[in-house]
């Protein structure tokens, strides 16, 4: 609890223990000027600052808003003589604000504790001693030292030294990441053990912590359709109530007096007519409905899910169909050369034109060619490097025209290839227009990827889809091992935008489809979905800066968890609205007709908002799958 917290407390307190001395003490009078004295000692205690928001909202001609509500109501008791009423909804009315207040905090130190990911400095060793810089100053390719205890300032590479990072700020899982000499690290991560010498890849503001903090600063600024809706409904309902009071407190009593000739009771009519204000104060709606959805970010970045904003919550929430990229998304992405066929020269001269003409793609089946060749890389002996995107690559090496790819390249150069006895990825090979055998690759399912899944399955969602390019008999394979419904194979980065907005024409109204990728390919299918998922720990900058909901450690059993924690949101936020309107309305009906008193009116306002704002930060809390 804060000093502002602590100090509203006090007031209450103070304030209700003069308010229960005052109503029990024998002596106080039961009427008349010293009971008004002394019962207003404890309604300034506990109502000064409501008074003088009214007043300023008055001054600067914004009138109606739940402040100018209870002090008409609590000032109209008190001239009434109700001064017990009249300072009871004042009282209750802050303890209401006091338990939102709390609430709205611990729901943001979910997302405080995400803050502290952010680096205070970076060590740059000079002269034999480690001096601290601000991490902006940080050039990319300098070397930064991190010791024990410190946090990974900004993305780059380990070139001495191996440790233990804690990831849990990030991703939300507390088993630890090894790392040594070679791997990459990004900021954010906490070292526990070793001390690393790392050689930066990136500016600090372009780091992954930097990108971090934005989405989550960012995120509560991107409101949902039904924050929206709770904003103009407030700015419509409030006045509405105010001039349905003023015409209780007055139409009636004319009617009886002049109409039918009875006594106007305008002390009773009145009274009515305040109990119905401080019923009608929209605080429960006000509240509870950005806190639910402030809560669900909260709860969300806690458990490594990232979401730019409630309405991609709302949207996430709505999802019934589920699109996915392979490599990297469902798969490791790191593929392993387990053979060659066909091959007219000898296993590693194919190897060693291969790797050379694909030495300067950066694609994983690149990589994996290079490793598999094992022998040095001499770029100087390539030229004239074409790479054919969906295809593979044609470069000149040794004066040779190599062609590496799949069968498409084949058929595009009028070649024509041998088909592969076994299942994985082919990487046919010809060497100046002449087949010269392939190269069969394997990629591994990532470890939870038939969980996540079986967990969709569970969690409603009937439909998903695979989107790859690799080859058909491959990607049938994965499907079926993973029970995914639906696949598409051999596509181009261009045809994976089709597929899905084919996908998007088939869905039902009101039906979401969630696209879920991590390479710079699937970029322009991310924001082609109704929401998109980027694989975030390792995934490329502009998947993440395309995507609406990033996950920090490309676990894809956390698809089911975003989609769990945006439902339970957007469920919460839904008994929010019935709940506080049908209670509003109900008593509104009772106020208008003389069944509730203020104390009943009390309940109406600070008990349905307690109710509401307790319902609104289970949002924070996310079972375990």
């Amino acid at each position: 609890m804060n000093k502002k917290q602590k100090k509203v407390l006090i007031r209450i307190i103070v304030a209700a223990v003069l308010m229960i001395a005052l109503s029990v003490i024998p002596v106080v009078p039961s009427k008349g000027v010293i009971r008004f004295v002394l019962f207003m000692i404890p309604y300034l205690v506990i109502g000064y600052d409501i008074l003088r928001k009214a007043f300023k909202g008055i001054l600067n001609r914004q009138v109606f808003d739940e402040n100018f509500l209870m002090a008409v109501a609590t000032v109209g008791a008190i001239l009434l003589g109700d001064y017990v009423e009249g300072t009871a909804v004042m009282l209750f009315y802050q303890i209401g604000e006091l338990f939102q207040s709390y609430a709205v905090g611990k729901s943001r130190r979910n997302i405080s504790e995400l803050m502290d990911i952010r680096p205070d400095y970076a060590n740059i060793e000079v002269d034999g001693e480690i001096t601290q810089v601000d991490p902006d100053e940080v050039e990319i390719g300098t070397v930064i030292v991190v010791q024990p205890g410190e946090k990974v300032p900004i993305d780059g590479v380990v070139e001495q030294g191996k440790a233990s990072l804690n990831t849990s700020a990030l991703t939300g899982e507390s088993k630890p990441r090894e790392v040594q000499e070679g791997d990459e690290v990004i900021s954010g991560c906490i070292n526990m053990t070793g001390l690393l010498h790392i050689r930066t890849t990136k500016e600090f503001g372009e780091s992954t912590v930097s990108k971090i903090l934005d989405l989550v600063e960012n995120s509560s600024s991107k409101k949902s359709r039904s924050e929206n809706f709770i904003t103009k409904f407030a700015k419509y309902y409030t006045p509405a109530v105010c001039y349905g009071a003023l015409a209780l407190a007055v139409l009636p009593p004319l009617v009886r007096m002049f109409a039918m000739g009875l006594d106007p009771s305008f002390g009773d009519w009145i009274y009515r007519a305040l109990t119905f204000l401080v019923i009608s104060c929209p605080c429960a709606l006000v509240i509870s409905i950005p806190l639910s959805f402030f809560a669900g970010l909260g709860g969300a970045s806690h458990e490594g899910v990232l979401v730019k904003g409630s309405n991609y919550l709302e949207t996430l929430a709505g999802v019934k169909c589920v699109v996915f990229d392979k490599t990297g998304t469902m798969t490791q992405g790191v593929f392993e050369v387990i053979g060659v066929h066909h091959s007219k020269l000898e296993e590693q001269k194919l190897l060693e034109y291969a790797a050379h003409a694909e030495c300067h793609s950066t694609h994983p089946i690149s990589k994996s060619l290079c490793k598999a060749y094992q022998g040095k890389i001499d770029q100087s002996r390539v030229t004239d490097v074409e790479e054919i995107g969906g295809n593979g690559i044609i470069a000149v090496v040794d004066g040779k025209k190599i062609a590496v790819g799949n069968s498409k390249l084949m058929r595009k150069i009028g070649v024509a290839c041998q088909e592969c006895h076994k299942v994985g990825t082919v990487v046919h090979v010809a060497i100046d227009g002449e087949y010269s055998g392939h190269i069969l690759i394997a990629d591994v399912l990532k470890p939870n990827a038939k969980k996540a899944i079986e967990a969709l399955h569970r969690a409603g969602i009937a439909h998903t889809v695979m989107l790859t390019g690799d080859d058909s008999r491959v990607a049938a394979q994965i499907a079926e091992e993973l029970r995914i419904s639906e696949v598409h194979s051999e596509l181009l980065p261009g045809d994976k935008v089709t597929q899905v907005e084919a996908l998007l024409a088939k869905q039902p109204a009101k039906s979401k489809l969630a696209f879920v990728g991590d390479g710079i390919n699937d970029a322009p299918v991310l924001s082609r979905a109704d929401i998109g998922i980027a694989m975030g720990a390792l995934g490329s900058d502009a998947a993440i800066e395309a995507a609406d909901v990033v996950l920090m450690d490309d676990d894809p059993l956390k698809i089911s968890k975003a989609i769990r924690i945006a439902r339970k949101c957007i469920r919460i936020v839904y008994e929010n609205i019935y709940f506080a309107i049908g209670i509003k309305l109900l008593c509104l009906l009772l106020g208008a007709i003389g069944i509730a008193n203020m104390w009943f009116a009390i309940f109406a306002d600070v008990g349905v908002m307690v109710l509401a704002v307790l319902n609104a930060i289970r949002a924070l809390f996310v079972k375990k799958l």
